[in-house]
């Protein structure tokens, strides 16, 4: 098949494309052209910036291709610049959205895709624009039967992450464990997950090309290890030899101290993290997640000691602000009543 990926430097698309490749299928690759990466094939680029809509469109009148991946459709806007560019120019757009498009709390547990609600609060603007994005796309699936899926992956990792930890603290975790000092977790850390890494979500958006059981459908596409949100650290803790320390802060007060950084964890992270994958597994049976937890962040922490040993020291400083908070509020209470 001839694939664009609207992307295709992402954590996840890098991994679509390297599915691709290895099936033998042409990869086009549309972006800024900012982040070049080398893959196992050629892959032709194309440079442009998709904000410039009508210089988007017309780069693509003249071309077709058997599938369109969108992995940068982050609006109703940018929804409506694919379908307008590409709707007589494939057989099938797959559209990367998000779990976080749910509105909370959620009305099944674990999540099945089709007995949810949208998210309807800007508060959280990533996941208000891509529920905005879905509620513009759903209509022109289902009446128009334009052939579009839908993919909603949940919190993944992989090769180029730049979103692990609490507080995105990414190599910083490593880094704190190894110093003895603490890191900061929210809530109690016993709220359920589920963590994906991308080699095995590619498989559900390589799956679902030129399925026609896929089109006009929505998807999770998540790994299915239940696992609490604490286990994380733990586990990198167990592959560089030492236990973590963990303080526990209520997502709400760390939405206080940094409403940009922790808007994720108030709105999203706060309820658990399980979703059914029946539907997926039913259309696409390719699709098995095999990578567990633990093997997936021996993965990322052998890439953080040869590539990305850089701490954000702006992060490091906010922890060692809000550990130092904590420890200050925890003194305090145990002297708030004596005999």
């Amino acid at each position: 098949m001839k694939v664009l990926i609207l992307g295709g430097t992402g954590v996840i698309s890098r991994a679509i494309v390297d599915r691709l490749l290895t099936q033998n299928h042409e990869v086009i690759l549309f972006n800024r052209g900012n982040n070049p990466l080398r893959f196992v094939k050629d892959v032709q680029h194309i440079t442009g910036d998709r904000l410039n809509r009508e210089v988007f469109k017309k780069r693509f009148q003249k071309e077709s291709f058997d599938a369109v991946i969108d992995m940068i459709c982050f609006n109703k806007e940018d929804a409506i610049s694919t379908v307008e560019t590409f709707r007589d120019r494939t057989d099938q757009i797959v559209i990367c959205s998000t779990i976080a498009a749910y509105k909370r709390p959620y009305r099944t547990v674990p999540t099945i895709e089709d007995e949810e609600a949208l998210h309807d609060d800007p508060k959280f603007g990533y996941a208000f624009h891509k529920a905005e994005m879905e509620r513009y796309l759903r209509p022109i699936m289902e009446e128009e039967r334009l052939p579009i899926t839908i993919i909603r992956p949940s919190l993944t990792y992989g090769i180029g992450a730049a979103n692990i930890g609490v507080l995105r603290q990414n190599y910083g975790i490593v880094d704190r464990i190894r110093k003895g000092k603490p890191l900061v977790m929210f809530g109690d850390g016993c709220t359920s997950w589920s963590w994906t890494f991308a080699p095995d979500l590619a498989k559900a958006f390589v799956g679902v090309l030129a399925n026609k059981n896929t089109l006009g459908k929505v998807y999770h596409a998540t790994s299915e290890e239940r696992r609490i949100w604490k286990d994380l650290y733990l586990e990198i803790g167990k592959i560089i030899g030492k236990t973590p320390q963990l303080v526990y802060i209520p997502s709400e007060l760390l939405y206080s101290a940094a409403p940009n950084l922790c808007n994720h964890l108030l709105f999203e992270k706060t309820f658990a993290g399980l979703f059914d994958n029946s539907k997926i597994k039913k259309d696409v049976p390719s699709f098995r997640v095999e990578i567990s937890l633990s093997e997936g962040m021996e993965m990322i922490v052998e890439w953080w000691e040869k590539e990305a040993s850089a701490v954000d020291p702006e992060k490091d400083i906010l922890e060692d602000r809000l550990v130092s908070i904590y420890y200050h509020w925890a003194n305090q209470m145990k002297n708030l009543y004596t005999k």
